[in-house]
């Protein structure tokens, strides 16, 4: 976990391990809009905000099963 300003960010390892889903699945929730990344300075990695990822664990609080679709649910039929 990181602190910038008084406020709480994590990797995206540790959101998805919070949160009991896969990586691809954190990014999928990101480019949908149900969650929010910030950029760390210069660098590539992606930070997520702490209280967001945990007003997702509060939408379902057992662990493993994800508040959201799966991402392979959101896409139409081939």
């Amino acid at each position: 976990m990181i602190e910038i300003h008084g406020e709480q960010y994590l990797s995206a390892a540790e959101a998805s391990d919070q949160l009991g889903i896969k990586l691809a699945t954190l990014y999928a929730y990101v480019s949908r809009g149900a969650l929010k990344s910030y950029r760390q300075g210069i660098k590539r990695q992606r930070l997520y905000r702490r209280r967001d990822v945990q007003q997702l664990v509060d939408l379902h609080p057992t662990r493993g099963a994800s508040p959201l679709p799966h991402a392979a649910d959101w896409m139409g039929d081939p």
